[in-house]
């Protein structure tokens, strides 16, 4: 498929700058026979006792850390990964290259090379234990206002760090929601899927299928899997990761436990194996990885279509966006 396929126009206004105050709030556009126009607490009303809700329990580490070279000019660096002990890190700042000196802080660091477009930090100390007093939580490049609560980038049930985004479909939920789908009778089960760049990197092949995915952690555990064959109703994805996770597990049409690296990319016509048969999801960017996802799961011109009405509607996109839920049975 070509990447233009891909792209729809966005008004720069419609990109949420800063969360709700109340998470519920939210906008849900309901894509199944026919399209609907929601508030993110109607949720309940698609959702039945015995329907599994599978979300993803990763949490965002507060990796953004600022300081200085040893020159005085400001920095910024975006730790992505331990290897070897080095720290892979997208930095910001002039002048900066091998043998380059840093500080942030309580931490010393020197550049001692580059890789795929990232620099390789060395510590005077392991910095990831102390991020939470030092690293602040980083959020993408289309919000320009400097967020106050990290809190307000996290889910309600986030659990394990390890992330360098949100899963943000679950940033919709608050405890008394949760609690009130539980009243209910549905079930929520976990998965972890760390996010890292390559969820967020361009595609910048014209051809999409010659794009490559950079490996992302994922963990489905056996109490998931157990959950997803023993459910009684419908099986469903809070985000485009969860789904990731639960593809990146399945054989023979069935999401079995499993840990590793995943470099799953999917788009259309990608055949999906798990029995996911309802997707919530935010808005995602034109030409993105996560669209193209969202396409392949419920047909490219209908999530276009989707797009279109969202846009004509004023609905609020990406991170702090709204969200849309898609029930593939009902397409």
């Amino acid at each position: 498929m070509r990447l233009e396929e891909f792209d729809y126009p966005l008004p720069r206004e419609l990109i949420a700058q800063r969360p709700l105050e109340d998470r519920t709030a939210s906008r849900l556009l309901v894509l199944g026979a026919g399209m609907e126009h929601r508030s993110f607490r109607d949720i309940k009303d698609y959702l039945a006792p015995g329907d599994l809700l599978v979300v993803n329990d990763t949490r965002v580490v507060p990796a953004r850390l600022r300081g200085r070279k040893g020159t005085g000019g400001r920095v910024e660096a975006l730790l992505v990964r331990k290897v070897d002990g080095l720290w892979e890190a997208l930095v910001r700042g002039k002048n900066i290259s091998p043998g380059t000196e840093l500080s942030f802080g309580p931490f010393g660091a020197a550049v001692r090379g580059k890789a795929g477009g990232r620099f390789l930090l060395e510590f005077d100390e392991d910095p990831f234990p102390r991020l939470g007093d030092v690293g602040e939580v980083p959020t993408p490049p289309y919000i320009k206002e400097r967020l106050l609560d990290g809190e307000r980038y996290q889910t309600v049930y986030g659990s394990k760090p390890g992330s360098i985004a949100a899963p943000t479909a679950g940033l919709h939920f608050t405890p008394s929601l949760v609690g009130e789908l539980e009243a209910m009778g549905v079930e929520t089960a976990h998965v972890t899927l760390h996010i890292g760049p390559g969820t967020f990197t361009p595609v910048r092949c014209q051809t999409v299928e010659d794009h490559r995915m950079e490996p992302e952690y994922f963990e489905v555990p056996e109490e998931t899997a157990e959950a997803i064959d023993g459910r009684e109703g419908r099986l469903f994805a809070v985000g485009t990761t969860t789904l990731k996770a639960l593809e990146s597990a399945c054989t023979s049409g069935r999401v079995v436990a499993a840990s590793g690296w995943s470099e799953l990319f999917i788009y259309p016509p990608y055949r999906f194996k798990a029995p996911v048969e309802g997707l919530l999801t935010n808005f995602h960017l034109p030409r993105s990885t996560l669209l193209m996802l969202v396409a392949a799961y419920a047909g490219l011109e209908r999530v276009l279509g989707a797009y279109r009405a969202a846009v004509g509607l004023g609905y609020r996109f990406y991170s702090f966006g709204d969200a849309m839920l898609i029930l593939r049975g009902k397409l």
